[in-house]
């Protein structure tokens, strides 16, 4: 290894890639960290323009209890984040609803079974399946160790929990909507569209087809440590990337990697600052995207052609960045809405928009007396790469209207003081986050077994490995986190 530069480097500082470094300079090895852009963070990036500061993605951010994996680093690495724990979590609004997302889960649960001809008996119940599922999966995010690659402590800790996991069985490979009709809720409209807003964010998918588990495992996201980063998650983002360096790793930020190639017993990366060469590549991109920078054909790399596929079957996003001078009598802290205007349409394409809104506390991000407002909506990846790109441009155009449609009908308060507007496609978040063809979510997590074939660290091929959305265990910025972390863990026992 001495004749090498690194003993691993990593592609794409998302926080898939952060928490690969991170780990692994926590574990003695020579780590460089690689990114295109000027500043870390991938999709979960907090970006400038105008002077203005806004989230990348409009989306809501877990982990940072202390005992999660958030955080115990900013306990551990003195990471200066500051936490705002918000209450409501989230609002869903649509024409006949608004529904705060409590902080306290029982009481969410009772204003749930409070609502006009809600079945409580039923509700209760989902909610008791659903915390005993929870419950043995987050442990699981709460305790990494409890994730391939497994030793022998491991392992019995498992054996010892199988009880916990008994819930999950009868239930595996079938959608959510499978148990709403088997407790005789699929007809009340609020916990649907509550469920189908809340699938479509975080499993990529409507509750009738979301995989049972991953979905009743994200019915817990608002409480489980889930809370606002002041300043915008890019805050945590430049923090870990910072304790990368402070544990000996090598930053490289505006460093485009070009291309990877297997030499004898190492692999040599090509930077747009020169070749590094190094054992080990831990890759934080999708795997179309990975095939393409190291030459993989398809065919020689079977697993990730599907899983390529699977990701194409998913989405983009259709954004609208503003900037909003704040009006009298909102809130001083930050905020999230979730919109959805006709709750038997699809939540997609401006018909569900989620809406971050930041707080008078996020200092930089906007002048004082204003904020700044990150909004998306889903765009089926597949119709979208179908169409002619001047088709494109007016399907987007489209989209962005129906989503002024909903702002303007659902958030009332904050429309008539928007000062600036900023429009994005998926090509234009591309743009901001390097994220190939703007994909959002990783895959879509529709029922079938397929999900639990792949269940730890994903090595391509020898040296080289693929972390983020699209690997094990999947969405959202602390899942990615996680198995960042599990692969560390892989490649320190084949170094």
């Amino acid at each position: 290894m001495s004749d090498l530069d690194y003993d691993v480097v990593v592609v794409g500082a998302g926080f898939g890639g952060l928490a690969t470094a991170l780990e692994l300079t926590r574990r003695g090895a020579r780590v460089a960290l690689c990114e295109s852009l000027s500043y870390p963070g991938g999709c979960a990036s907090t970006f400038r323009r105008g002077g203005f500061a806004f989230e990348s993605g409009a989306t809501l951010f877990s982990g940072f209890e202390p005992h999660q994996l958030f955080g115990r680093w900013i306990r551990e690495h003195a990471l200066d984040v500051t936490v705002d724990w918000l209450d409501p979590v989230v609002e869903l609004r649509t024409p006949g609803l608004r529904l705060p997302v409590t902080r306290d889960r029982a009481r969410f649960i009772e204003s749930l079974c409070a609502l006009p001809e809600a079945p409580a008996p039923a509700i209760r119940r989902l909610f008791e399946l659903q915390s005993q599922v929870a419950g043995a999966l987050w442990a699981m995010f709460d305790d990494p160790d409890l994730l391939p690659p497994f030793d022998l402590r491991a392992l019995f800790r498992h054996a010892a929990r199988l009880h916990r996991y008994a819930p999950l069985a009868r239930w595996l490979g079938r959608p959510l909507g499978a148990v709403l009709e088997h407790l005789g809720l699929s007809r009340f409209t609020p916990l649907r569209t509550y469920l189908d807003a809340l699938c479509q964010i975080t499993v990529q998918c409507s509750a009738a087809e979301a995989e049972t588990p991953f979905a009743l495992a994200a019915m817990d996201y608002y409480w489980r440590g889930t809370g606002h980063v002041r300043g915008g998650i890019g805050q945590l983002a430049w923090a870990l990337a910072r304790a990368v360096e402070a544990g000996g790793g090598t930053l490289m930020l505006a460093n485009r990697v070009k291309g990877l190639s297997r030499q004898e017993g190492h692999w040599q990366v090509d930077t747009r600052r020169g070749v590094l060469r190094a054992r080990h590549v831990v890759a934080n991109l999708l795997p179309g995207g990975l095939m393409r920078l190291a030459g993989l054909s398809p065919e020689r790399v079977g697993s990730m052609r599907v899983l390529s596929e699977r990701v194409a079957e998913g989405w983009g996003a259709a954004m609208l960045y503003l900037v909003i001078k704040a009006p009298d009598a909102v809130t001083r802290e930050a905020s999230h809405l979730e919109l959805v205007r006709d709750e038997q349409a699809p939540f997609i394409e401006g018909n569900h928009v989620f809406m971050s809104i930041s707080g008078e506390e996020d200092t930089g991000r906007a002048p004082e007396g204003h904020r700044t407002v990150t909004t998306s909506t889903h765009v089926p990846l597949r119709k979208l790469g179908a169409m002619p790109i001047e088709e494109q441009a007016r399907y987007i155009a489209g989209i962005q209207t129906r989503m002024r449609e909903s702002l303007e009908q659902l958030a009332p308060e904050w429309m008539p003081h928007v000062t600036q507007v900023l429009p994005a496609s998926p090509r234009t978040f591309q743009r901001f986050t390097q994220r190939e063809s703007g994909a959002v979510g990783g895959v879509p997590r529709r029922a079938g077994l397929s999900h639990y074939r792949q269940l730890g660290p994903l090595r391509v091929m020898e040296g080289l490995w693929l972390v983020g959305d699209s690997a094990f265990p999947g969405q959202s910025t602390l899942a990615t986190a996680v198995g960042g972390v599990r692969t560390a863990a892989s490649v320190a026992r084949e170094s």
